[in-house]
């Protein structure tokens, strides 16, 4: 069976946008510290652009409050800079080798961009999911017309993609409208 007609296959990809979007609504920021807020953040660090993470720890201590905890003590100058001009809107406290982030309130404008956002990301993952619908779709066509799969078996499949389709996008709107929800939320 070619990767066109391998439902497995087609299940995995949708499963990956689902798992991309996941990714994407995660570093949202919401009302509560979460370290995933940081995850966008890269710095300059020994030559080369490298992911926050993999210079320091971020650890969550108070519910508006996140800490990075810097490895290298020569690293904290280029970590406070990279934070700052994350455009995420945050302002690090130097405190030796650690980095204390104060989260502040989100204002109504604020929350309703993020929304906005969020049903980007949203709209993104849904055509990654279509675009895998319809290759896997087009692969049963061909499969179909060089004889390799019966009709009603092309019949079964594709309506087996359509249902994998509808269920992907079903759960991307449940995991936006939660997002949505955690967002607005005062």
């Amino acid at each position: 069976m070619s990767g066109n007609t391998d439902l497995n296959e087609i299940k995995r990809r949708m499963d990956g946008a689902i798992s991309a979007f996941k990714g994407d609504i995660a570093s949202l920021r919401t009302g509560r510290a979460s370290a995933n807020i940081l995850d966008p953040v890269t710095v300059d660090a020994y030559g080369s652009r490298v992911p926050l993470n993999q210079v320091a720890n971020i650890t969550i201590p108070e519910a508006r409050m996140l800490s990075v905890s810097v490895w290298d003590k020569s690293m904290v100058s280029a970590v406070d800079r990279a934070i700052r001009e994350s455009n995420l809107g945050l302002n690090p406290i130097m405190d030796g080798q650690n980095l204390r982030i104060p989260l502040p309130e989100l204002n109504e404008e604020r929350r309703r961009s993020l929304v906005k956002v969020a049903h980007e990301y949203a709209e993104k993952a849904k055509v990654a999911i279509r675009n895998v619908r319809r290759d896997g779709m087009d692969g049963l066509k061909k499969a179909e017309k060089d004889g390799a799969l019966g009709q009603d078996e092309t019949r079964a499949k594709s309506d087996r993609v359509q249902k994998m389709t509808d269920d992907s996008i079903s759960d991307i709107d449940r995991l936006l409208i939660d997002k949505e929800k955690e967002i607005m939320q005062v």
